[in-house]
């Protein structure tokens, strides 16, 4: 669900990878139409996804669909109402919607992406324009090294410029002066000038400049070409893009901006040449519901590995020592995955401490002094592919726990939690306050710890080289929120 149409794709897997579409169908609903300049979904376009989840859900029962997920992007996401259009969904159609964040759209299309081209070991810049938000990211075989989301889209643009249409060449010229401002990637930890583009769009586009697609399917459309495709766009009115173009309507008005955003983005990073895959967040979508279907444990890995990454990207941003947050995750998700029959918590919740635990002091880089209340807000403020805005708050309050005082309910933050949720940030600050203290040097000299938990006692067992007198004295200090949570002291 888009901020400029809704689609549906039914498929059919043969493999993680492999699959046929046996139905696609986009229903045109600007969901950010009023959005972008009111904060609200206007009561028309919401009977109008609501009436196109109806029939996508009568095509599901038609294709005997087993497995299916619904994602909504920034119009749902943005609005003041977006709760109450997912609510009517769900009533009038027993269909479950999930927002996802622009980190989460960019983790999304790299899976796509990665299963259209091989990317190999030198970064790409990846972005994907929607109608309502630009996601960039920096992007290798290995996955997402940086990840940035820009409040610009194709329907976003038009809003904001609605008045100067008239005036084709005033129009240009206010969103090219607006997109001067635009910088990507600056804290990047590599650059890049090879750029892949995806969205709707940039596929018309493709088409316009007669870019032909290659043995995987990838077009390249050379800038010097695109160039002119822009010139020839702001020189026709809409109906004129349509009449002579063969554009959709809801295509025709956005093209322009669209096209003059990836312009702009090429020549920042200096590419000559945009590589159009044709694939984007609805082929990840696919890609990501049947790996967690059919290889469960892989799907977890793989999905970990995103959230690390994505969290080493964030860390990165602001300077923090990556070896010790690397290093300290490493230690409490293996401390979790040991004693998993004490804390009986979910995959979810591995995740949401490997973020806590990269990103446990990263609000050093504000002060010293309540960086744990600093690293709360960094971590609440940002994205991280892989997690939602529910369990990136989660993680934000884990590692403001790492330290000090214990979570209470006079603490506002923790006081707003779901009983459930308060339980589980005070399991993994409690576990996170033992990695955390067996790297207390930030020297990394445990390498490894064995947990075992027997007769109301949890044994740690160390490996490592050197003195581990800080590393004892610092355990001692710090389990006391773990032996209060499982009620079970702490033996080294």
């Amino acid at each position: 669900m888009g901020s400029n149409g809704i689609r549906l794709v039914v498929a059919e897997f043969i493999s993680p990878s492999t699959y046929t579409e046996l139905f696609y169908e986009r229903v045109p609903v600007r969901l950010g139409h009023a959005v972008y300049y009111s904060g609200r979904l206007d009561p028309e376009s919401m009977d109008a996804a609501v009436r196109a989840l109806v029939r996508f859900r009568d095509a599901l029962t038609e294709y005997e669909v087993e497995h299916y997920r619904i994602v909504s992007t920034s119009a749902v996401r943005e609005s003041e109402n977006g709760t109450e259009l997912i609510d009517r969904i769900k009533a009038e159609t027993s269909l479950s919607v999930e927002p996802i964040n622009g980190a989460e759209e960019a983790r999304l299309v790299y899976w796509a992406i990665k299963n259209r081209m091989m990317l190999g070991e030198q970064p790409w810049v990846m972005a994907d324009l929607g109608g309502g938000s630009l996601e960039v990211a920096l992007v290798d075989d290995s996955g997402l090294l940086a990840v940035e989301s820009h409040t610009i889209g194709s329907v976003r643009l038009l809003e904001r410029f609605q008045a100067s249409l008239e005036d084709r060449q005033h129009f240009r010229t206010l969103i090219d002066e607006y997109l001067s401002g635009l910088r990507t990637l600056t804290t990047a930890p590599q650059q890049s000038n090879r750029l892949i583009a995806t969205g709707g769009n940039i596929e018309d586009l493709a088409g316009l400049t007669d870019a032909k697609p290659d043995e995987q399917g990838v077009c390249k459309v050379k800038l010097k070409a695109l160039a002119r495709v822009i010139e020839r766009l702001a020189d026709l009115s809409v109906e004129e893009r349509i009449a002579k173009l063969e554009l959709r309507p809801d295509r025709a008005d956005v093209v322009l901006p669209a096209a003059m955003v990836y312009q702009r983005l090429a020549s920042t990073i200096g590419a000559k040449a945009i590589h159009v895959p044709f694939v984007g967040v609805k082929e990840g979508v696919m890609l990501d519901l049947v790996e967690d279907l059919v290889a469960h444990t892989g799907y977890t890995e793989r999905h970990a590995q995103d959230v690390l990454a994505g969290a080493v990207a964030l860390g990165r941003r602001f300077g923090f020592d990556e070896a010790h947050g690397v290093h300290v995750a490493r230690l409490a998700t293996s401390l979790f995955d040991q004693l998993g029959p004490i804390h009986e918590l979910s995959d979810d919740a591995r995740e949401i401490l490997l973020a806590a635990a990269v990103l446990h002091d990263v609000g050093q880089q504000i002060s010293y002094k309540r960086h744990h209340k600093h690293a709360h807000y960094l971590i609440s403020q940002s994205e991280i592919p892989g997690l939602s805005a529910h369990n990136l708050e989660l993680a934000s309050l884990v590692a403001r726990y790492h330290r000090k005082a214990h979570p209470a309910k006079n603490h506002p933050p923790f006081a707003a939690l779901a009983d459930e949720d308060r339980v589980v940030v005070r399991k993994l600050a409690g576990i996170l306050r033992l990695a955390d203290a067996l790297d207390r040097e930030h020297r990394q000299l445990v390498q490894r710890v064995t947990a075992i938990a027997a007769n109301g006692v949890v044994e740690l067992e160390l490996r490592g080289d050197g003195d581990l007198t800080l590393e004892r004295w610092a355990l001692e200090k710090k389990a006391d929120l773990f032996e209060a949570v499982f009620q079970r002291g702490v033996r080294l």
